[in-house]
């Protein structure tokens, strides 16, 4: 199991800037439980000087006693140790007076449980940064992983806060090339890896004690006592209060509905009623929207962001009776689909900025007029390029790949986009006597390639 720091420069770097900068400091950092917070700040505070608490989903009495515990130990205070404080101001108003003038810090982590416990301890932090805080040199750093709350009391417009942070830092996922750094599976399970569970260190962690994914998938998801039986449960319940209307969007997007209307209907509510629902799903990261690359913006359709969230729903919940039972539900045939789907995804946010010819281009994403569908379109606006790309989770022939590219170009003359230049590409799991068909002009890649394109990646095939 990994126990080095993994990625995560440009946040740590962006942490030691604000640092050496002078004057109080008011960070917030948000993200998915499990995301890496705690061990992004852990790694920043080594050596440094200062108070990190990691609050409860406890009563405020208790959460005050902790904190009030931590300060004392760091202020060498037997006095606040003894004192009966009995709310956030009396807290913070003790602290602030008795802060050191050199830097040092108070990183709240898991602060969205406390908001939770007390809704005034926002107002509370305005009013003594605003008035004592702001003149010092503390440090301080409020993290959470409890999205909408974060966004609602720490991050909006209507947040007493707003205005006073001096960064605000969102932890997403890593990137596919770092699942070498967790797991040892080869390179293609690697892939299905990440279109399970996406980037999210905890999940890579568990996946680590397994050598292969169909291994890992068995036993952490299909068993009633696994990992992820009921993970994507427990993340809803703790960010949504009606969490059968959101688990029933989520549950009809992941069996095909795609337009508002659809998921509506499916989930048996007005479609105008629809929309608030999705955008807090958006807003969270769980779903997104997609419209055509050269579209006007109007013909979206939505679908489950979220790696965990769609394997999930699409496998798990659907099957949950049978898994409870013990029964198997393990199908190849319906994760190929699933793949197939995911692949196309993973391509466009990921795999495709690790190919060289990615470069020529500022945008790529999908497109669709009535009965056509192209899985990726990228464009240069400058140069007028445009690249058309399909993307196949299967082994293909060279006669099946040349065919598939013969259907590609005869679709994209359905897009209406003025170009200089037309380029056509497939990317596949593994194509066939790909040198003969890149000498035709065409850009073909497998994941054989990416193993060599991806840094840290041996370039030897495996055994």
């Amino acid at each position: 199991m990994i126990s080095t720091f993994v990625d995560r420069e440009p946040e740590l770097e962006l942490l030691e800037r604000e640092w050496a900068g002078s004057g109080a400091k008011l960070i917030v950092m948000y993200g998915r439980r499990r995301i890496g917070k705690t061990r992004l700040l852990l790694e920043f505070i080594e050596g440094r000087e200062g108070i990190f608490y990691i609050a409860a989903d406890s009563a405020p009495k208790q959460q005050i006693e902790e904190l009030k515990e931590k300060m004392a130990e760091h202020l060498r205070d037997p006095l606040l140790a003894q004192l009966e404080i009995g709310n956030w101001d009396q807290l913070f108003e003790y602290f602030v007076k008795n802060v050191p003038d050199k830097r040092v810090y108070l990183v709240i982590d898991e602060f969205s449980y406390l908001i939770r416990s007390d809704k005034t301890i926002p107002s509370t932090l305005q009013r003594l940064w605003d008035l004592q805080f702001s003149n010092t040199n503390i440090f301080i750093v409020l993290s959470g992983s409890l999205l909408g709350l974060m966004h609602e009391k720490v991050l909006s417009h209507s947040s007493p806060l707003y205005g006073r942070r001096s960064r605000d830092i969102l932890l997403d996922k890593l990137p596919f090339s770092f699942t070498g750094n967790f797991v040892g599976m080869d390179f293609e399970d690697r892939a299905k890896l990440y279109m399970t569970i996406g980037g999210v260190p905890e999940y890579l962690l568990k996946a680590s004690e397994y050598e292969k994914f169909t291994d890992f998938i068995e036993l952490e998801f299909f068993r009633k006592d696994g990992y992820f039986y009921r993970e994507p449960y427990f993340i809803i319940s703790q960010e949504f209060k009606e969490l059968k209307t959101y688990f029933s969007i989520l549950n009809a997007i992941a069996y095909g509905g795609t337009r508002p209307g659809e998921i509506a209907n499916a989930v048996g509510v007005d479609a105008r009623k629809i929309y608030p629902y999705l955008d807090n799903l958006i807003r969270l990261g769980f779903v997104e929207r997609t419209v055509p690359i050269t579209g006007s913006g109007k013909a979206g359709i939505y679908m489950i962001r979220d790696n965990l969230f769609d394997f999930w729903f699409n496998f798990v919940h659907r099957h949950r009776e049978r898994i409870e039972r013990g029964d198997s539900v393990l199908q190849e045939s319906d994760l190929s689909g699933y793949f197939g789907k995911r692949f196309e995804i993973l391509v466009r946010d990921d795999l495709f900025n690790h190919i060289p010819a990615s470069n020529r281009f500022d945008r790529i994403g999908t497109w669709w007029h009535r009965d056509k569908e192209i899985d990726l379109v990228a464009l240069n606006r400058d140069s007028r390029e445009i690249l058309f790309i399909e993307c196949k989770w299967k082994t293909m022939s060279f006669r099946d790949a040349k065919r598939e590219l013969g259907r590609l170009e005869g679709k994209s003359e359905h897009v209406l986009w003025d170009s200089n230049r037309k380029d056509f590409g497939l990317i596949a799991k593994s194509i066939d006597k790909k040198e003969d068909l890149r000498e035709l002009g065409y850009l073909v890649v497998d994941l054989e390639d990416f193993r060599s394109l991806i840094p840290g990646v041996p370039r030897t095939p495996e055994t």
